[in-house]
Parts: structure tokens; sequence; C-alpha cells
């Protein structure tokens, strides 16, 4: 077996990227989750989202947050769960991009829905494409070893 192919089939990595992605996904879920109303005016701030569908996506995101987040860390559905955990890093590095271009000062709402949260959009674009890779290497690992539920 080649270094490459030990790197990317290795139980530990794998299992140590799921909990990190998984994690995020479920830490960045919570305090959304808790304050619906907070968030919404957050998404309505990026300027990306019909007036009409703020409220929707601000109710149904952190929910797909949390559920793929746990199917990552399960190994239930993990493809799955990593697809479309990647589409919105994608989603997020786009809206933030887009925000940095209009000079918008604008709150993350990754984290939290404070006010107060405020960081570094070229921070935050690092920090995304970085996530951005480890759900690469999380999608073309194949090890099952460490999964809850197999499938």
């Amino acid at each position: 077996m080649s270094g490459l192919n030990k790197f990317m089939q290795n139980d530990y990595l794998s299992l140590l990227v799921r909990l990190v992605i998984g994690g995020i996904f479920i830490y960045a879920s919570l305090d959304k989750i808790s304050h619906p109303s907070e968030f919404a005016r957050i998404v309505y701030n990026y300027h990306l989202v019909p007036g009409d569908l703020v409220n929707l996506v601000a109710i149904i995101l952190p929910w797909l947050e949390l559920i793929c987040g746990i199917s990552v860390i399960l190994g239930l559905y993990k493809e799955g769960g990593i697809l479309i955990i990647s589409f919105l890093t994608i989603v997020f590095i786009i809206a933030i991009g887009i925000n940095v271009i209009r000079g918008v000062d604008l709150e993350c709402g990754c984290f939290t829905v404070s006010s107060r949260a405020r960081e570094n959009a070229l921070s935050l674009l690092y920090r995304d494409f970085g996530l951005l890779a480890i759900c690469v290497y999380a999608w073309l690992n194949r090890s099952k070893r460490y999964f809850l539920f197999k499938q």
C-alpha cells in the first residue's frame, strides 16, 4: 500500500476528521436553532436570499447543519452528510466573498447570532476553505471502521 493510499484510508484520521466536521456543524447549529429570529436577521443582512425566503432559510439551515453533523459523526449516510456540508461550505464561501466585494461589514452568524460576533471576512474565508479541504478528505476516505451505524 503506497504512502498516499495509507494516508487516504487511515481509520484514525478518518474518525478525527469526521468528529471535527460533525462537531463544527453541530456546534454551529445550536445557537441558530435556539434563536431563529436573530439568525433570520443575520440571513437578511447578507442580502442574498429573497425577503420572502429569509425566515424559511433561518429555520431550515440550522437543522440541516445539525442533522448532517450527526450523520457524519455516526457514519450514518456519511457520504450524503459530507456532500451537503461541502455544498453549504461552498455557499458560505460565496456569500462571504460577495459581501467582501460589496464592502459589507457583516455578522457571520457562523457559530452565534450575537450582534457582537464580527469576524474578519478574510479569516472566515480561510477557515471555510480549510473546512472544505477536510470535507474532500472525508469524502475520499472510505474507512468504515469507527462507524456507529454500518451501511
